[in-house]
């Protein structure tokens, strides 16, 4: 009994994580190190410090919206469902946060306070943003301050490229727009008033590929000299996926299609900085 119990909440806690981004952000950080000449000890060390925050992020997400969740009855949430128990949430989210910052700190003074303040940027949206116009701004300060903070913790004095950064900052905007569209109106059931909300459906279903596209723009055209092949045929595989979002967004109302092709498109965009090498990087 104790067994089921226990492999009970484990589920719930990997529901609870919101493994898909939290994977995709941790795998994406950690080629993106290899990418910028870091080593395997450096790289080991990046990727645990991202994969914790990112625990951290979505298990706070779940401890903070619990009471909103349950309003709504979304049984999608393994809170609701039963799974795992507040408590055991924020438990979980308070000791990623403790990892995290361990972890961070480890890769250089510097590098892990970069870390540490894209980390509290998340939190910030749980915790409060979310609710106001600013939903967008912790997201583009979360995803900007990535490639910087992986630069940093690699060997060498340099600092990532701005357009780096900028493109980033960019994906991370469009992911938070098509992650809302179909929790819309749970959302505003519960007093959630972000950006999208605030467009309506019409509006961010717009708003969301027409930042990605950006994104998509910056990484392709950011870095100096002309564009690969690649990098033209990978561009527009990431503006059909883009587009495609938007498409879906207004069609289902209720699908959570968008925000998968958002980071898609944020993998693609990830493999042409991967592949910028050393362009991504400047010296300090």
């Amino acid at each position: 009994m104790k067994t089921r119990a226990a492999a009970t909440t484990l589920r719930g806690l990997a529901l609870a994580s919101h493994a898909g981004p939290t994977v995709v952000v941790t795998v994406l950080a950690g080629f993106f190190a290899v990418g910028v000449g870091s080593g395997p000890g450096t790289t080991a060390l990046v990727t645990a410090a991202v994969l914790s925050g990112q625990l951290s992020v979505g298990w706070s997400n779940d401890w903070l919206d619990a009471r909103r969740d349950r309003a709504v009855d979304r049984a999608d949430k393994p809170v609701v469902a039963g799974l795992v128990s507040v408590r055991q949430v924020h438990a979980a989210a308070l000791a990623a946060a403790a990892a995290c910052v361990v972890l961070s700190l480890a890769t250089g003074l510097v590098a892990g306070l970069v870390h540490l303040v894209a980390v509290a940027s998340a939190w910030s949206y749980n915790a409060w943003l979310k609710s106001t116009v600013w939903s967008w701004a912790p997201y583009a300060a979360s995803f900007g301050l990535l490639p910087l903070f992986v630069v940093l913790a690699a060997p060498g004095d340099r600092v990532a490229a701005p357009w780096a950064m900028v493109a980033t900052a960019l994906l991370g905007v469009g992911a938070h727009v098509a992650n809302t569209l179909p929790d819309l109106e749970d959302d505003r059931a519960t007093g959630v008033r972000g950006l999208p909300h605030r467009l309506g459906r019409t509006g961010a279903s717009v708003l969301a590929p027409a930042v990605l596209v950006t994104a998509v723009g910056v990484v392709v055209l950011g870095p100096p000299g002309p564009p690969t092949a690649v990098a033209w045929v990978a561009g527009a595989v990431a503006v059909v996926l883009a587009v495609s979002a938007g498409v879906v967004a207004v069609r289902r109302t209720t699908s959570r299609l968008p925000f998968a092709l958002s980071m898609a498109v944020a993998a693609v965009c990830a493999v042409l900085l991967v592949l910028a090498g050393p362009d991504v990087a400047l010296a300090g």
